[in-house]
């Protein structure tokens, strides 16, 4: 990973005894089906794991495991994996931040960013569950009572499309 002017500060190193087949395995628990992405997935999760130009290792690796526990199927659910790491990641800072300010007007401020950051990670699990249901409603009846004399129908029931030709005109 670099900073702006092209100077490296962090190096990501997959830990296995074949480290081309650890960058394998590393693209496929995220998703990715390119080497460009991978590697930009990783300097994402390093820009969120970054406090000044120091990238902490612990908060990278924590935030990748979140990525990989989601399961991407694909790019889209992986960066959506980024965002909600990094946003996550934010909120135990902003957290941290509200319970050491010093003045009542800057924990009023930790705490509406702390508000607004748990909104948007609880919206984007809301995202993730639409995208991967591919915009599918389910309804679920738990019970019916068919009283005597009546039917139930299970499955799928089409209304309109029949011959008129029974029907008083």
């Amino acid at each position: 990973m670099s900073d702006g002017d092209g100077k490296r500060i962090a190096s990501l190193l997959v830990d296995h005894p074949d480290p081309a087949l650890g960058y394998e395995l590393l693209a496929e628990a995220i998703g990715a089906d390119s080497g460009t992405f991978l590697a930009g997935t990783l300097d994402s999760l390093a820009k969120a794991a970054q406090v000044g130009s120091e990238v902490r290792e612990g908060e990278m690796n924590y935030a990748l495991s979140m990525v990989c526990g989601l399961r991407p199927k694909d790019q889209i659910e992986a960066t959506l994996g980024v965002q909600m790491a990094a946003i996550h990641l934010a909120t135990m800072n902003t957290a941290m931040f509200m319970g050491q300010a010093k003045t009542w007007e800057l924990r009023e401020a930790h705490e509406r960013a702390l508000n607004r950051l748990s909104r948007t990670y609880v919206a984007q699990i809301e995202a993730l569950k639409r995208y991967r249901s591919k915009g599918e409603q389910r309804v679920i009846v738990e019970r019916v009572n068919v009283e005597k004399g009546g039917q139930a129908i299970v499955g799928n029931v089409a209304h309109g499309g029949g011959d008129d030709s029974g029907r008083d005109g």
